[in-house]
């Protein structure tokens, strides 16, 4: 019987369903569709082409890029040549590329375009491994020996036989290294989190299962491609369950695509959802009576809708016959306008969302479901699946996997999910690997019916001068619910009391101080960041609250280093970047207890 592997799911999807789309690629003004057969075959090229460049059984190949077929295609060509794909991320810095290539000694990479290509370039005399440089498709002939074009790639792979292919495929162990993941680095350098078949295989299927996915979806594929997550669902979901994917021209033009595609299954970091959530709410805004009205009465019928499809339930029928003009008036416009007509499951991930977001989105009829999980378990630890959805929580234990709490309320599981561990670092491996179970590093409980919370990160916590533990995400999330706060960081580990740097949305600061080319300093802006605090700090104990904030005058960002490319905030960055900011937040407490 032959091994379940990604790889060996394409090839059946492709024997059983050949003329079915497996993807589809913008064109000039229309989306061209590209066969289970001709991917396949795309998949099988490309394979033997890696092969023919001296990759063998164990190597790994880097993808560096934006998503495009070209990336998936090289992602299952080189796990079908028996070797492990490492994505990194497009927004990744020269430095930050060299890492990865070198770390996972990678003689062949795959790159977007000229752009990334200089990345390499500029690190190349530290890059002694690397020996072939591929360009997707369409870009820019780049003149230097060690790059190929993607046609010319391919055609390397002419000279190895389709029977030498066959046996790499053939001797695939469910348990051997299938990808390597590099975590984004909040509190370090990458590491490389090592998949095998079986994890990917298994993962797919499962999750598919629990959203019922099949060959009548369609997904937009936007998020990168280096996340474990978006490769569940682009590359491992598709070729398992047998939807097409739809690859966004660029992250510039996601809004716009969507409304082309009008994908059925939808996933979202938190700050897509939050971006969603503003424009809504500004458009909501500017709705004049009698309309508004209607809306506001559409948004009440959509809250009780969406709480009983939470449950699994339908609407009786008085409340079926309210929900159907809802959706005529209001809730069917709405979904079109974002594009998000047959969106049947959608999910945020990655990060914290605020159940504030949520329990919007569920009155305009568009219940999101939250996902918790890591890349060490594949993507999915806990799942608020469709009508078993709890807000202000990350669902029930994904099924097949156990999760528990340690004493001191860390997040534990074990399953056919948890990784092999992680690549070259046995000590890092033997800290968060014990006994087959994996320690997240996450803080949670659980309540009666078993929903997870998610209560913060156990390196993040901050213990105060006094001696209380406090987890900061919870606090931040709270507040970033509040215009025109874009994002916040509290500080208090060692201190006698917390504080916040905020950063602001420009267009809500611009709405506020109008007159002011340096919104960051409006008085107007910090009286509306003020009244968020005081909200915020009532609903808190007095030890958690937040005394003092200073507003910074941008934004976190990627290019910057305070940003993952996940968008998670390197806390160590920021508050090295702003010590200043955050020794004077406390001197002013000095300097008033000494005058």
């Amino acid at each position: 019987m032959a091994a379940d592997t990604i790889v060996h799911r394409l090839f059946e999807q492709a024997r059983i369903r050949p003329h079915a789309p497996a993807y589809f690629a913008r064109e000039g003004d229309s989306w061209r569709a590209t066969s289970f057969s001709d991917h396949a075959n795309e998949v099988r090229r490309a394979a033997k082409a890696l092969m023919a460049l001296g990759v063998e059984a164990g190597s790994t190949v880097g993808i560096l890029g934006f998503n495009r077929p070209e990336w998936v295609v090289m992602d299952l060509a080189c796990m079908a040549a028996g070797g492990a794909p490492a994505g990194i991320y497009a927004t990744c810095s020269a430095e930050e590329v060299r890492y990865i290539v070198d770390h996972a000694e990678s003689p062949v990479v795959l790159v977007e375009n000229e752009e990334q290509w200089r990345k390499l370039a500029r690190e190349r005399a530290r890059l002694p491994k690397l020996r072939t440089v591929v360009t997707m498709r369409g870009a820019a002939p780049i003149d230097d020996p060690i790059v190929l074009s993607w046609e010319a790639f391919l055609q390397k792979g002419d000279a190895v036989s389709e029977a030498r292919l066959d046996d790499r495929v053939l001797a695939l162990e469910p348990g051997g290294l299938a990808t390597l993941i590099y975590t984004s680095g909040t509190t370090g350098p990458p590491k490389g989190v090592m998949l095998s078949h079986h994890n990917l295989a298994w993962t797919a299927e499962a999750t598919g299962k629990l959203i019922e996915a099949g060959p009548w979806d369609r997904l937009l594929s936007y998020l990168p491609l280096s996340h474990v997550a978006e490769q569940v669902l682009t590359i491992h979901g598709s070729v398992t369950h047998g939807y097409a994917v739809y690859f966004a021209r660029s992250i510039e033009a996601v809004l716009d695509d969507l409304k082309e595609v009008e994908p059925t299954i939808l996933f979202g970091v938190p700050r897509i959802w939050e971006k969603f959530h503003a424009g809504i709410v500004k458009k909501l805004d500017e709705v004049k009576s009698p309309k508004r009205e209607i809306v506001g009465w559409a948004r009440a019928i959509g809250r009780q809708a969406s709480e009983l499809a939470a449950e699994g339930k339908t609407p009786g029928r008085a409340l079926g016959t309210q929900y159907d003009l809802a959706n005529k008036l209001v809730f069917s416009k709405l979904k079109s306008a974002m594009g998000l007509r047959r969106a049947r499951v959608c999910v945020s991930g990655a990060a914290p969302i605020a159940r504030e977001v949520l329990e919007f989105f569920a009155s305009v009829d568009i219940l999101v479901h939250e996902v918790y999980g890591q890349s060490e378990g594949s993507g999915p630890t806990s799942f608020n699946r469709p009508s078993r959805t709890r807000f202000g929580t990350v669902g029930l234990a994904f099924p097949g996997v156990e999760v528990r709490t340690a004493e001191d309320g860390e997040i534990l599981l074990r399953g056919p999910n948890v990784f092999l561990g992680y690549f070259k670092d046995p000590e890092a491996t033997r800290e968060v690997l014990r006994n087959r179970w994996l320690y997240s590093g996450d803080l949670g409980r659980f309540d009666a019916a078993g929903y997870l919370s998610i209560t913060g990160r156990k390196k993040e916590i901050l213990i105060t001068a006094g001696g209380k533990n406090i987890a900061p995400k919870n606090i931040e999330s709270a507040l970033k619910q509040h215009p025109p706060i874009a994002d916040v960081v509290v500080i208090g580990d060692q201190r006698p009391y917390l504080t916040a740097l905020v950063t602001i949305d420009p267009e809500a600061a611009a709405a506020l101080a109008k007159a002011s080319a340096r919104p960051h300093e409006a008085p107007e802006v910090k009286r509306a960041i003020q009244r968020a605090v005081d909200a915020v700090n009532e609903t808190l104990a007095r030890v958690e609250q937040v005394k003092r904030f200073v507003v910074l005058e941008r934004p976190f960002g990627v290019d910057t280093g305070e940003l993952t490319p996940t968008l998670k905030i390197k806390r160590k960055v920021v508050e090295a970047r702003h010590a200043g900011e955050i020794e004077a937040m406390y001197a002013q407490t000095r300097a008033t207890a000494t005058s």
